[in-house]
């Protein structure tokens, strides 16, 4: 049982960083679930793994903070995706356009188009953020100083203190922290199985 879980959390990882280097626009959701079905199936023969050894230990944690790290962009942007109010708002569709019993209406020159949620330039620079938080994240509950998460929440606050203004901004800090944090610590709960 024991390789197997390191073997599927490793596949974890593996698949998280494919995913993450493809970028946030071409992500569809089925990589986020096919993440969280592999992380299941690693919970699971983790659960069943039994004593471990130290070489099994250190594995377990690489691959756990491995796995939380690259694995959680996916996930989170999946989740932004489903959050987002706007994505079940159909197109126009292209052709004539219907005769109005009013004036024709110009567009506004010069006015940005409204963002949505799960636009990957709002909050620009998030991906990587988001890989280094789950890092810090990961390696902090596993080396028990959960204190390092109030300063990671602090810092990241701070840093983008001035853009989360927006109302878009931020759902898109909130929800994306949550979910790469949730990820992370997910990931973390494997190791600590293989640890225990």
């Amino acid at each position: 049982m024991i390789p197997a879980a390191l073997i599927v959390l490793a596949a974890v990882a593996a698949v998280g960083a494919g995913l993450t280097l493809r970028g946030e626009r071409l992500r569809t959701p089925v990589g986020a679930l096919v993440l969280v079905a592999l992380l299941a199936a690693a919970a699971g023969l983790a659960w069943r793994a039994g004593r471990t050894g130290d070489v099994v230990e250190a594995a377990a944690v690489v691959l756990a903070v491995a796995a939380a790290a690259l694995g959680g962009g996916p996930v989170a942007m999946a989740v932004l995706r489903a959050a987002d109010p706007q994505r079940d708002v159909p197109a126009a569709a292209p052709g004539p356009a219907a005769p109005s019993a009013g004036p024709a209406v110009e567009p506004v020159v010069g006015k940005p188009a409204p963002r949505s949620v799960a636009d990957p330039e709002v909050l620009r620079g998030g991906a990587w953020i988001g890989v280094l938080e789950r890092t810090v994240i990961a390696g902090t509950v596993l080396a028990g100083w959960q204190e390092g998460l109030a300063v990671l929440v602090a810092v990241k606050g701070l840093g983008r203190f001035h853009e989360v203004k927006a109302p878009v901004a931020a759902e898109r800090f909130i929800i994306g922290t949550l979910a790469s944090g949730l990820w992370a610590l997910a990931c973390v709960g494997v190791g600590v199985l293989l640890r225990t």
